[in-house]
């Protein structure tokens, strides 16, 4: 019987993925603000033309770090608002 844990693995990579971006979009927000989007923007593409270049299991790999750079996109505008609420906290300027 054979057995394929590509799937498996997969599904780890990705759930390491959404560990990993959590706390990259908070610290970004914090220190360079939501403006710092074009450079989620700019990283997921250049993951997205990488994976069309490769093969098998890293292709897949390289499509999963893209889509995390293009949906933390969307999670720098939701942190800001957190930010607002006062779920997390503000960084302070020297003039504050």
């Amino acid at each position: 019987m054979y057995i394929n844990g590509s799937g498996l693995f997969m599904a780890l990579f990705v759930f390491l993925m959404i560990g990993l971006f959590h706390p990259i979009v908070i610290k970004c927000e914090y220190h360079f603000s939501a403006k710092i989007w074009p450079v989620f923007l700019i990283v997921g593409i250049f993951f997205m033309i990488l994976s069309l270049f490769t093969r098998g299991n890293v292709s897949i790999m390289l499509g999963i770090l893209a889509a995390s750079c293009f949906w933390s996109i969307l999670e720098l505008k939701q942190q800001a608002k957190r930010v607002e609420k006062g779920w997390f906290p503000k960084k302070l300027t020297k003039s504050e």
